[in-house]
């Protein structure tokens, strides 16, 4: 039996060839105008409700847009390219629905704090306190100095503690030792913050009475916090460094704690530097603790260890919650006072970034 191959010149225009690369694929912007098309939708159907007489609802719209996208590209997906390509679509679909709805608020966070907090993020909210200040005026420098020493403070006792118990964890725990300290670690990673403040509070009542509220037994409190979450990302960087470099350096001749020092912690220091940023991320903002343990004024402390210290989330705190007369000046300074906060901790990751990429690694000859 033979067969006849019809050569490419002489095939009929009526019968093209089909490419197999293209076949059975919807076009690259078809996930684009499906959306578009089900935000029409939803859009006209909910116009013709508000013509109707009902509030125009842009959250029901945009839900109910979604859901017309993903059912609409499932459905054509699985008409064109087959089930298989319609099943990673619809997840596609599902996960990309999953991270805009994270983003919302954390966006609508953003916007509202900028808008509120520029009402009062002037000069004189950073370089004046509020002693002798009812009403407008007045400032949030004690609150700010007192954030940056409580947290440096919480800093230095915790990093090096946190530090050396992942390191001992990785390169030398063994047994039920480590075990207890593991447990021990994950069980402070779990306890509420006004705990920690109690702690720090009855710590420095043996010394000093009751009734005592210093910067140094806020900055304790905060470290309490600080340690279990730096201990743990510590941990997790140091286990990620491979083996073959610290047996390397073993068949050198260089000791265990040179090892460390020399191979080890520099391969994993950015990993290190971003959990401990994470770790003041997690405290700079508590105010429960401070409360119970630092206090709170209306005048600058420089001293740790003598008298009562501001904090910037204790500061908003007071100001919304013993607003006075006109209370927009109140909480005017409690908006500046949360927006000076958040771009403290935008500033800390922003050099953590920096100190990781600077002190990383070099690769290469």
């Amino acid at each position: 039996m033979t067969t006849t191959v019809t050569p490419p010149e002489m095939r009929s225009p009526a019968s093209p060839v089909t490419n197999s690369l293209t076949a059975g694929k919807l076009p690259n912007g078809a996930p684009w105008m499906v959306l578009g098309a089900s935000l029409l939708v939803s859009a006209g159907l909910f116009g013709v409700l508000a013509f109707a007489g009902a509030e125009f609802n842009w959250v029901g719209m945009l839900v109910v847009a979604a859901l017309v996208y993903v059912i609409t590209i499932t459905l054509l997906s699985r008409i064109v390219e087959g089930p298989r390509k319609a099943t990673d679509r619809f997840v596609t679909a599902l996960v990309t629905g999953a991270f805009l709805l994270a983003m919302i608020p954390l966006v609508s966070l953003s916007i509202t704090v900028v808008s509120f907090g520029l009402a009062r993020f002037d000069a004189e909210f950073f370089s004046y306190s509020m002693r002798n200040v009812t009403g407008e005026g007045g400032g949030a420098l004690h609150a700010i100095v007192g954030t940056l020493l409580m947290t440096g403070t919480a800093a230095l006792i915790s990093i090096p503690i946190g530090l050396m118990t992942s390191i001992y964890l990785v390169e030398y725990g063994r047994g039920r030792l480590a075990r207890g300290i593991t447990f021990l670690v994950d069980v402070m990673t779990g306890i509420p913050s006004i705990v920690a403040g109690l702690f720090a509070y009855a710590l420095f009542a043996i010394f000093w009475g009751p009734g005592t509220r210093t910067g140094i037994a806020g900055a304790v409190a905060l470290a309490v916090l600080m340690i279990p979450v730096v201990v743990r990302s510590s941990e997790e960087m140091l286990r990620l460094v491979p083996n073959e470099l610290r047996e390397a350096a073993y068949a050198l001749g260089v000791p265990k704690w040179l090892t460390i020092v020399k191979v080890v912690l520099p391969t994993s220091i950015a990993g290190i530097t971003t959990g401990i940023m994470l770790s003041i991320a997690r405290v700079i903002g508590e105010t429960a603790p401070l409360l119970i343990a630092a206090g709170f004024t209306q005048s600058m402390n420089y001293n740790l260890f003598d008298g009562r210290m501001q904090s910037l989330p204790v500061f908003v705190y007071t100001q919304y919650a013993n607003q006075g007369n006109p209370p927009e000046a109140y909480l005017d300074r409690a908006w500046a006072a949360a927006l000076t906060l958040i771009l403290i901790v935008m500033a800390l990751n922003l050099i953590a970034r920096l100190v990781a990429r600077f002190f990383a690694p070099k690769y290469g000859r």
